[in-house]
């Protein structure tokens, strides 16, 4: 791997992480497939780090030498407007205004401000005397690595399909945010149904008190079925533009890549290169009245949508980047309860230092091996 020089305090704001656990996600693989043409050599990917605070700028009063902390991948103030709504993801302070974009990410393209990311074995960490999550010292990573991403990215999924007490919640993938997703359903009392064709997937979700099915073309009749003809009170797109299995969206994400990054980015700009089935299939099966939240990302511009359908059914839909902080708190206490509620200690799959990450990719990818969550231990 190519050597990347040790982060520096740049801002009185700034604070250096010691990295002692990242994750692969999802997005990260879209960074290649999809947002290929807004990466550069010597860009820094990783967006769920956690380690220990080795240096704090001037400003930083919250923290210090030696604190264990978990790094959201949002960058935000805590101070302006939109913070001040929860609204994070949003953050006036740091949005990257040159490509119209919310706030600035970790680890995520010139999109989100090219700002290195957590595979690394050093993290600088804008605005810290805001976004770190000071955790505890007893407990071990793995308890609260996803506070950085996906288990908050699960719970405000879950926040936004707003099902009331007794109901039914679809969640259509259960790669990782999936996973949290369904659990946090079964933990607040719903009847949660996981749509997903990898068996291993469906396997894990099913020991958390989930029901499965298997994605095929009549799972939208499937879901009424299980749900007095009418279809679940709210769906949960967790699939996103995965492109593999597409062969429209495969072909779309190749030509990206074929093009010159200029014009790639313009063709972004303007083009439809999402694989939709699962997001339309989701507008298939919710019920009428009913909720579309959208935990998947999607990268196209022009990628059509069924409005027709969604007026007639009259659908919410609710989307967007998570924010990250306005929910940390409340599930802080959840990670750390003995009785592990949402299953946090029941994710990872696959283990590495830095120098297996290529291969893991490659397996996360394909979904081999029971491939569901990778964790990489710079150090290790």
């Amino acid at each position: 791997m190519e050597e990347v020089p040790d982060p520096v305090i740049q801002e009185p704001t700034d604070a250096i992480v010691r990295i002692t656990s990242t994750a692969i996600c999802g997005s990260d693989l879209h960074l290649y497939e999809v947002l290929g043409p807004y990466m550069h050599k010597g860009d820094v990917i990783g967006h769920e780090p956690m380690g220990i605070v080795e240096e704090v700028g001037s400003a930083v009063t919250n923290l210090r030498k030696g604190d264990r902390v978990v790094v959201p991948f949002n960058i935000s103030c805590g101070n302006c407007y939109m913070c001040s709504q929860g609204l994070q993801s949003q953050c006036e302070t740091t949005q990257v205004k040159s490509k119209g974009s919310g706030a600035a990410l970790l680890g995520f393209s010139e999109l989100y401000g090219s700002v290195p990311g957590g595979q690394a074995e050093y993290l600088r960490v804008p605005h810290a005397d805001y976004g770190p999550v000071k955790v505890g010292s007893e407990l071990p990573d793995e308890r609260y690595l996803f506070l950085s991403d996906i288990l908050p990215t699960a719970w405000q999924g879950v926040e936004y399909a707003d099902v009331q007490a007794g109901g039914t919640l679809a969640v259509f993938g259960l790669g990782p945010v999936g996973q949290f997703a369904t659990r946090i359903g079964v933990q607040r009392g719903l009847r949660v149904i996981g749509v997903d064709p990898v068996p291993e997937r469906r396997a894990m979700a099913e020991r958390h008190g989930v029901e499965t099915l298997d994605y095929g073309k009549d799972v939208a009749d499937q879901l009424r079925e299980m749900t007095a003809g009418r279809g679940p009170d709210a769906v949960i797109d967790a699939v996103g533009m995965e492109a593999h299995g597409s062969p429209v969206a495969g072909f779309a994400h190749q030509a990206l890549g074929l093009l010159p990054d200029k014009l790639a980015q313009k063709a972004m700009e303007t083009a439809g290169v999402d694989r939709l089935a699962a997001l339309h299939t989701s507008i298939d099966a919710v019920r009428r009245g009913g909720t579309l939240s959208l935990s998947g990302v999607y990268g196209g511009q022009a990628s059509p949508m069924p409005l027709l359908t969604m007026f007639d059914k009259q659908i919410q839909v609710r989307m967007g980047q998570c924010n990250v902080r306005r929910w940390t708190d409340d599930i802080l206490p959840l990670v750390e309860d003995d009785a592990d509620p949402l299953g946090v200690m029941d994710l990872v799959t696959h283990r590495s230092g830095l120098e297996g990450a290529p291969a893991l990719y490659e397996k996360f990818q394909k979904k081999e091996d029971g491939c569901i969550k990778v964790v990489l231990n710079p150090g290790a």
